[in-house]
């Protein structure tokens, strides 16, 4: 059985993002070659990642879905040599074939954006895989995701469905230790339920799983210092990103994902400094 990796004293994990697709939001196909996706990797790892994100699969609004073939040929060389290298990597997917045969090839977590939705063997074949997993709340597919964003209030319903999948993951074999929480910002959300869910962020915390958090360069820190009207290209979202951090690592959320390391880490390294001095200041 894989376990989770722990989280350092005073600041989540950094999961660096690499990205096997022509057409993701951020970067646009700058890591579709493996062997430029292989470099990256080993980038983000210099720069201070903890662990490695390998997807094969877009999930911007709109996006269209490769076929399964297509997503293992992606995500399997990139997954084998990381691994291979020691990286500690997981799995961007939902589809439970791909799931299994990246960890065959050594991944060590399975990250679904749909917690298990998508695909209904996923949840059986990670249970047998005894690999931790990472449940994001999720509505539907990136071509019509945003049209299911209405919600009576935000925090209680995504709660609620997250705590609804885990119920269902356990009862399918996933142990209650394995699963992570990701409140899927972006996901079937406005603007405005993303902050609403980053304000009540430790209600999500509080229920005892790990929680993982993605903000890094999405659509509603566009907004942030920008003209109205004129977002933000996503490169340009670094610095709100690393703003998002801070808060996170507040809440004690176990790991955040980002796609630029160093503004992140410097971040949560402040917030780890911050809280390491108070201890010592009332010891």
């Amino acid at each position: 059985m894989i376990g989770l990796p722990t989280r350092p004293t005073g600041r989540p994990l950094l999961m660096g993002v690499v990205n096997v697709t022509p057409d993701s939001f951020s970067d646009g196909g700058r890591w579709f070659d493996a062997d430029a996706a292989i470099a990256h990797g080993r980038e983000l790892l210099a720069q201070g990642a903890d662990l490695l994100d390998v997807g094969g699969e877009s999930t911007r609004p709109g996006a269209q879905r490769p076929d399964e073939q297509e997503e293992l040929r992606r995500v399997l060389p990139v997954v084998t040599e990381l691994a291979a290298e020691g990286a500690w990597v997981s799995v961007d997917t939902m589809r439970s074939a791909v799931a299994a045969r990246a960890v065959d090839h050594g991944a060590r977590i399975v990250n679904d954006v749909s917690g298990g939705l998508a695909d209904p063997a996923m949840a059986r074949v990670v249970a047998g895989l005894s690999v931790p997993f990472v449940a994001m709340h999720w509505r539907g597919h990136s071509h019509d995701m945003q049209t299911r964003a209405v919600y009576a209030d935000v925090v209680a319903e995504v709660r609620d469905e997250l705590l609804a999948r885990v119920e269902a993951l356990v009862a399918a074999g996933v142990a209650p230790e394995h699963v992570v929480l990701d409140p899927g910002l972006g996901f079937a959300k406005t603007p405005e339920h993303n902050w609403q869910l980053l304000a009540s962020l430790r209600d999500l915390v509080r229920l005892g799983h790990p929680v993982l958090v993605g903000t890094s360069r999405k659509r509603f820190l566009g907004d942030i210092g920008a003209a109205p009207g004129a977002p933000l290209p996503p490169e340009q979202r670094d610095a709100a990103t690393a703003a998002t951090s801070v808060l996170l690592a507040q809440d004690d959320v176990w790991a955040v994902r980002v796609h630029d390391i160093p503004s992140t880490r410097a971040a949560v390294e402040v917030v780890a400094a911050v809280r390491a001095a108070r201890a010592g200041a009332t010891s």
